[in-house]
């Protein structure tokens, strides 16, 4: 049980006090989230001019000196002469036009959406390949084993991902660096994509695809740090969410390749040509990004791990418009890798994920939002889509096209994710679309009922479609933005790897077993069957996810302080409360769970809240 005891207060308010484990974590936190912050003038210079000399940067002392102000407080430029009438524009445009970054910075945004859409596409081009490939391959799919082995030639780069590529991706990163990773990967993803296409049996078939898994997982790990690691703060969060938007572009965008190659006939001997240049195509996109990747930037803060200060500084140069801005981000990434390494020390972080509460509820947290963009039943119909309406009267042609407008909502309803994500709060999205999401799931299985072909094929896509609506804004881009914000920062990168292994087992697990569980159940039972996992994810939500929106370091620390058992009881009173607003439309007073410990105890522990939103923003999906 927690180590926290709660202060006997009234009925709505809690104020945990805080373990010596806890207050140790958000010492650490207040450290990682600005450690420069108290630091006075001459000792920083005094540190700024010892760094140079021993990074080799003595050139660029007073820029150096200037960064080093700028770290510490971001308004530094309006109280020092040394800073120039072109430092102080640059540094202003950073706030007042974010969106107004160099060329280099947009062309790696252009190479990240494009490796996402890679991912997307190694995921959907599947789906049309089906409805072709069992009956080559001698599988009758209406039997027990040929079922099974639909299911397991599907989630094969998934098996991959859970159990091994993904426990790769931090040995690749620290031996490769981000830009050689990706461009390996990416390469794995277009060979093995061309290698599915000249298969001839279903264990081929097999092999291939899970070879595909070693370039989805690392790439989905990397990809999102590198663009974090060289984005400014100010945009940091939303090159995350982009990762998530242009994943679900991918999928849309395979769904029409699959239409698009469903009508090429057979030729020059080669049998199923369709299905074969279907799965091919998946890896064109991964070539580009491979030539792409070449003349991108390496990551700063990778090269600064490595100790390579000079070249971190001169891709600084090409990501940010003045000398000012790259040694800022220089020296303060320098400093905070040092802080974190100094964090590390001493620590066994596995075990404290688990026996210190605080650590503990973020992980139950972050599995719960994980295993539920799984078990809500969506990469069913992204694995499945066109199965499932041909089964449902749609002609294969038909099937496929419906499977196209699936992906295209799907890409379309992401987009608002963007502001609904940080306007409603995490846990507010999760609680109203779940709901939506067991409706809509129910309406599609209970449509197979209907004995008329039209109104069956109506009932189908209607509830896909409304299930896509409300599973793009909530369940879509949550679980990985949340997991990455609710893990202490000197735990992140092991929370992420444990959050990411989650959600590629359970993603394995649901795409292996649909095709028998249809079998088994038929359509209607097995729509049931996550409808139901669905509701049971509406109340683990409900009383195990606390809500991170515009929270702080320091605020989340205690948000997840709250022992589970007191949340979960607040969660159930929440019931009442919202029935009584939503439904019967009265005014009730709203429950406030905890009242955060006084500023005379904690004032010493925290940063300033800019940079703690600037850590947090940085807290993005880490490498296993």
């Amino acid at each position: 049980m927690s180590d926290i005891v709660m202060e006997p207060k009234s009925h709505h308010h809690h104020r945990p006090h805080l373990d010596a484990k806890t207050k140790a974590i958000i010492n650490a936190d207040a450290k990682l989230a600005n450690p420069l912050r108290g630091i006075p003038y001459e000792t920083l210079m005094n540190d700024v001019e010892v760094f140079a000399q021993e990074r080799g940067l003595s050139s660029i002392l007073p820029v150096l000196k200037k960064g080093a102000l700028v770290a510490q407080n971001p308004d530094a430029y309006k109280h020092h002469d040394m800073f120039t009438d072109e430092d102080r524009k640059f540094l202003e445009e950073e706030v007042t036009h974010k969106w107004r970054q160099t060329g280099t910075l947009y062309y790696l945004v252009v190479m990240s959406s494009l490796a996402a859409a890679v991912q997307g596409m190694d995921e959907a081009v599947i789906n049309g390949a089906q409805l072709f490939y069992p009956e080559q391959f001698g599988m009758d799919v209406s039997t027990t084993r040929g079922s099974w082995l639909l299911g397991l030639i599907n989630s094969a780069p998934y098996l991959c991902c859970a159990t091994v590529s993904c426990w790769l991706t931090h040995p690749l990163n620290q031996w490769l660096g981000r830009k050689k990773t990706i461009f390996l990967t990416c390469m794995i993803s277009f060979l093995t994509c061309i290698w599915s296409a000249v298969t001839n049996s279903w264990w081929h078939l097999f092999i291939s695809r899970f070879f595909l898994g070693f370039g989805i997982g690392p790439k989905s790990a990397t990809v999102p740090v590198y663009s974090a690691e060289c984005a400014p703060a100010a945009i940091r969060g939303a090159l995350v969410m982009m990762w998530q938007m242009w994943t679900a572009f991918g999928i849309g965008f395979g769904d029409l390749i699959d239409l698009v190659f469903y009508f090429i006939p057979d030729s020059g001997g080669i049998k199923g040509l369709n299905w074969r240049l279907m799965l091919a195509s998946a890896g064109i996109p991964g070539l580009i990004v491979c030539m792409q990747v070449l003349f991108a930037p390496e990551s700063p803060r990778w090269l600064i791990g490595k100790g390579r200060y000079e070249d971190a500084y001169n891709e600084l140069c090409r990501l940010r418009f003045s000398p000012v801005q790259a040694a800022r981000d220089l020296y303060y990434i320098h400093i905070l890798l040092e802080a974190e390494n100094e964090m590390k020390k001493g620590r066994n972080r596995v075990v404290e994920m688990f026996t210190i509460p605080r650590n503990r509820n973020a992980a139950i947290a972050s599995w719960i939002v994980m295993f539920g963009q799984q078990f809500c039943g969506v990469n069913v119909i992204a694995y499945y889509s066109s199965n499932i309406f041909a089964q449902s009267g749609f002609s294969n042609t038909s099937a496929l096209a419906a499977t196209l407008g699936f992906g295209a909502l799907n890409w379309l309803f992401a987009l608002p994710a963007v502001f609904t994500i940080d306007t409603f709060g995490r846990r507010n999205l999760l609680l109203f679309t779940f709901p939506c999401m067991a409706a809509c799931l129910l309406i599609t299985g209970f449509s197979f009922w209907n004995p008329f072909e039209k109104g069956r094929v109506a009932g189908v896509s209607i509830g896909i479609y409304l299930f896509a609506i409300f599973y793009s804004p909530g369940e879509g881009p949550v679980p990985f933005t949340y997991s990455a914000e609710a893990f202490p920062l000197y735990i992140r990168d092991i929370g992420m790897s444990f959050a990411t292994a989650t959600t590629w087992f359970w993603n394995f697990v649901l795409s292996i077993t649909w095709p028998s569980l249809v079998l088994a159940f038929k359509a209607q039972g097995a729509f049931g069957w996550y409808a139901a996992w669905c509701i049971v994810l509406w109340f683990l939500i409900l009383l195990f996810v606390r809500e991170t929106k515009g929270k702080t370091l320091e605020e989340l620390d205690q948000v997840f302080s709250v022992p589970a058992r007191v949340h979960a009881a607040y969660g159930l009173r929440q019931i009442p409360y919202g029935i009584k607003k939503f439904i019967l439309f009265q005014n009730p007073i709203p429950e406030e769970l905890y009242q955060p410990e006084s500023e005379s105890e904690e004032s010493s522990q925290v940063g300033d809240d800019a940079a703690k939103k600037e850590a947090r923003q940085s807290a993005v999906v880490a490498q296993p």
